[in-house]
């Protein structure tokens, strides 16, 4: 077999960070190359996850390493070799769309009978695939990025080093894929999507005071992306025929992405999303040996009108209660027994300040 050779992006299950990598195929064997990184997977190991054409993602099925790549050439190449390339996606595609029909159609009639799309949404949540997600989190992220301009990505190395670290102190537990990204923003926010995907405008970083102070706003997002909120706030705004629509083949889903970009911006969370992603984010702290209270400190501050431009809480309701509580909450978690210390270390948040300091990419 003649060696066929690409590019692509290597993600190692861990971390957001993608590191790009030269592919190799040859001889039954896929190599991926890299700064410091070098991997000889044996091509009938490999499976596929679910990814929108002409984008391929692959990687060792007893693994959570993964690389994506838009090669036609090496992704045909790949499917002639490993006859179950696609057998664990395709199968699980199939019937979870089988099972989700059936189960929504019956879910659909009791819920609109019973109680209305808020208790649909909550029951279908669920149900909906994770790789369907990601593909509507993917689309809703350009969405985004359209409504709000087209910010430019902030990615200075050691900026997003640090924050990195935060990503994998506090998001122990979600999805491998969770993605963190920072784009170049005058307002402060921070957004959740689904798949696992949390958009954050930089001055929000500016406007902390301290490292717990974004910290608890980020663990506070990975609280939504844990109960899966965005998914259901697409259900709620849009309506079960647009979910139910994209996922059986609507891959232009136009009203479902423009709603929930709408929706994302928004911030539109129920109270009590509101305070179990607070409660999420307190434990998350504890964990990390954080302030906890943290993000109490920040709300007090909005709610006492000081003129600092931080959309993301002046859109989230319930500010004064909410500090109370996630004071509560604070005070009974336990203390890690080396006592608290800063979520960053002082050199680490000057990075993070500055993520956006370097020469910036769309």
């Amino acid at each position: 077999m003649t060696a066929l050779t690409g590019a692509g992006r290597y993600f190692d299950g861990r971390t957001t960070r993608p590191v790009p990598v030269s592919l190799r195929l040859e001889a039954g064997r896929l190599e991926v190359s890299g700064p410091d990184l070098r991997r000889d997977w044996n091509g009938l190991d490999l499976r596929a996850e679910d990814a929108r054409p002409p984008l391929m993602r692959v990687g060792p099925a007893d693994t959570p390493e993964r690389v994506e790549f838009s090669d036609e050439a090496l992704a045909a190449a790949l499917e002639a070799l490993c006859p179950d390339l696609h057998a664990g996606a395709a199968t699980e595609g199939i019937t979870l769309k089988v099972t989700l029909w059936s189960m929504a159609a019956g879910i659909a009639l009791l819920g609109l009978a019973a109680f209305g799309v808020p208790v649909l949404a909550d029951a279908l949540a669920p149900l909906v695939p994770v790789a369907v997600e990601e593909r509507i989190g993917a689309a809703t992220e350009k969405q985004i990025g359209y409504l709000l301009g087209n910010p430019a990505a902030c990615s200075a190395p050691e900026g997003q080093a640090a924050l990195d670290r935060l990503v994998t102190e506090l998001g122990a537990g979600l999805p491998p894929g969770l993605h963190v990204s920072v784009r170049r923003s005058t307002t402060a926010n921070a957004l959740t999507l689904p798949g696992a995907r949390v958009i954050v405008l930089s001055d929000l970083i500016a406007q902390a005071q301290s490292p717990d102070e974004f910290a608890g706003v980020l663990a506070h997002e990975f609280g939504h992306v844990a109960a899966r909120d965005p998914t259901r706030a697409l259900i709620r705004s849009s309506g079960i025929a647009y979910l139910l629509g994209y996922l059986v083949g609507d891959l232009a889903g136009s009203a479902v992405i423009v709603a929930l970009g709408e929706t994302a911006l928004s911030a539109g969370y129920s109270r009590e999303a509101e305070r179990a992603a607070d409660a999420y984010s307190v434990a998350a702290m504890t964990r990390a040996g954080g302030d906890a209270s943290a993000l109490a400190i920040l709300l007090d501050r909005i709610a006492a009108d000081t003129g600092e431009d931080l959309a993301f809480m002046r859109s989230h309701p319930f500010t004064r209660d909410r500090a109370a509580a996630i004071r509560a909450l604070a005070a009974a978690a336990p203390q890690p027994l080396e006592g608290r210390r800063p979520i960053l270390d002082a050199p680490s948040w000057e990075a993070l300040k500055a993520i956006c300091a370097a020469p910036a990419s769309r």
